[in-house]
């Protein structure tokens, strides 16, 4: 259960930040609106580390929680800019979020990456923000 913890903990507090904007979330039908930012998120997990603390077994759970800010094409880059500043500043470095007895902390400053080419009729700024989490196992 500590991906879904680790899921549920990023996803909420990016659901926190204002002004909220419609989300497609992994695995779940999501038409945007012509005309009007939204956001992708994907979590990467990274792949587990096995390591000991003592005598307690502990799983080094890490990965990119990815936010994708969508904009409509020919309104120049400020408004997705913002949109991913505010949401680099939303999880820094050192933030700590718990869900279900897992806390997972946010490791380095969050990555506002160049714009994508815009292959799908949107102007594309990703957010990258990285995460671990310790988990007894």
């Amino acid at each position: 259960m500590s991906l879904v913890s680790i899921r549920t903990a990023l996803l909420r507090q990016l659901s926190s930040i204002s002004p909220t904007l419609p989300t497609a979330w992994e695995n779940s039908k999501f038409e945007p609106v012509s005309g009007s930012a939204w956001q992708r998120v994907d979590i990467l997990p990274a792949p587990p580390e096995n390591t000991s603390i003592g005598t307690v077994n502990v799983v080094y759970e890490s990965g990119i929680f990815q936010v994708l800010c969508k904009y409509p094409l020919n309104n120049g880059p400020n408004d997705a800019t913002r949109r991913a500043e505010l949401i680099k500043t939303s999880f820094p470095r050192g933030l700590s979020l718990t869900c279900d007895g897992v806390t997972l902390h946010i490791e380095k400053t969050p990555e506002i990456a160049p714009a994508l080419p815009p292959s799908d009729g949107w102007y594309t700024i990703p957010v990258s923000i990285p995460y671990y989490a310790h988990i007894r196992s």
